[in-house]
């Protein structure tokens, strides 16, 4: 017998309709675990192949990076528009539109499809960005994609779908289910409405769990053994707050600004402006040693299990060749690359103080820049502690977190994505007028 809705206690019984919805959301989120993890695999695969090239000439990216740039960017504009850039801002977007059709025209799933080939594609050139961002992209456009198969009850389900297939992303591509969670709250909604609490849950714990069967139950990136008591990290906490915050408002900025300065460029000179950036990407990466190539997960990793100690000025050049990378227009997050950019600040800063632990600073570091970056300080501290494993370091953490953020919101007053989400809006329902 089919079963009825009944009130019972104040609370609404589960009906073969909730069954069916969590069902559908549990089979798109290991799909979107799937992805995330094809998209891992490969995309160290393309930061190791780049990697292995410089080493049969430091001169090669001089013509690797501005032909695979121009090559991204002719794809993305013939075959993948809309899949420039982080995909953030597209979902930010796609959640202030009321009408599937202004959606469809941000997250479907030929656009996912392009944003993981040109991802990796980018990767394959040297470019300095990440696959975390794409990862949300991908993870809304799947998940949205599935209100075609069946009729859900819930009022605004296709914004549902999409929070759940954002959070799902970041869940599978950091192995940080809790950082999914406070990712969707935070950045992606400013509500979480009861009644769809459970959907949610359901999406991202599926797509972190299917992504732990591939890739195993690993730290990110890796765990540091060193350790500091709340009191003694006051000095490094203020450093890495202050600087995290002062120099991600100020990347924030460049952003914002240089790609509304940039745009009419692209726009009539895409090619040129392409292979400007990519032997501009080719000449901070000489410089730096072959370091600021590609994602940087593997410099930040070494950093934080304390395998190496990179030079100072690495989280400097990783910040701009992080900013060129994006503004050349291609698909590419700047997660990764903003985590790998503060454990190079982390690292400089450890070396200026000295008399405290290297690994905890790192970690500071990490957590101040990302936070002035996106301006998400729960966000910013989850997803440093769930990919290193340092729940002791929580408190120091966290104040650096929101020391960061109140230091970037002086500088850049709009969140990143956000602001970078009214591109694709029109004028009256743009977030930041």
């Amino acid at each position: 017998m089919m079963l009825k809705h009944i009130k019972h206690s104040g609370k609404w019984l589960i009906t073969h309709k909730d069954w069916r919805a969590h069902f559908v959301f549990t089979i798109g989120a290991i799909v979107v675990g799937l992805v995330a993890t094809f998209m891992a695999i490969s995309s160290e695969w393309a930061n190791h192949m780049f990697h292995r090239l410089t080493t049969y000439s430091p001169y090669l990216p001089f013509i690797v990076s501005p032909l695979g740039l121009i090559l991204v960017v002719w794809l993305t504009r013939r075959f993948f528009p809309g899949s420039e850039g982080s995909g953030i801002p597209q979902v930010l977007a796609s959640l202030e539109m009321s009408h599937e059709k202004e959606r469809s025209i941000l997250i479907t799933l030929r656009i996912a499809v392009g944003k993981v080939l040109l991802c990796i594609l980018g990767l394959l050139s040297g470019a300095s960005i990440g696959r975390e961002g794409p990862t949300v992209h991908v993870g809304a456009a799947i998940m949205f994609s599935l209100r075609r198969f069946v009729r859900f009850r819930i009022y605004d389900m296709e914004r549902i779908l999409i929070l759940a297939g954002g959070g799902a992303g970041v869940s599978a591509a950091f192995n940080t289910p809790l950082a999914g969670i406070v990712f969707v709250i935070e950045e992606l909604s400013r509500s979480f409405e009861q009644r769809t609490r459970g959907l949610l849950l359901t999406a991202i714990m599926a797509a972190s769990i299917t992504a732990i069967s591939f890739t195993g139950d690993y730290t990110y990136f890796g765990s540091s053994s060193a350790v500091i008591k709340t009191w003694d990290a006051i000095i490094p906490v203020l450093t890495c707050g202050i600087v995290g915050g002062l120099l991600g408002g100020s990347f924030s900025l460049m952003l914002i600004h240089g790609s509304r300065f940039i745009a009419p460029f692209r726009e009539n000179r895409p090619f040129l402006i392409a292979a400007l950036c990519g032997l501009s990407i080719a000449i901070i990466g000489f410089y730096s040693g072959e370091l600021t190539y590609g994602s940087g997960y593997e410099e930040a990793r070494s950093m934080v299990m304390g395998e190496a100690e990179l030079t100072n000025q690495y989280g400097y050049l990783k910040l701009i060749a992080t900013v060129v990378s994006y503004l050349s227009g291609i698909p590419g997050g700047i997660f990764a690359p903003s985590l790998a950019t503060g454990a190079g600040l982390g690292s400089h800063i450890a070396q200026l103080l000295g008399d405290y632990p290297y690994g905890p600073v790192i970690l500071f570091g990490m957590v101040g820049y990302f936070a002035g970056v996106v301006q998400a300080p729960i966000t910013a501290f989850v997803i440093v502690m769930e990919m290193t494993n340092k729940h002791e370091l929580i408190l120091p953490m966290m104040l650096t977190a929101f020391i960061a953020t109140a230091i970037s919101k002086s500088i850049c007053t709009t969140p990143i994505y956000s602001t970078l989400a009214d591109h694709f809006l029109p004028d009256d329902k743009k977030l930041h007028p």
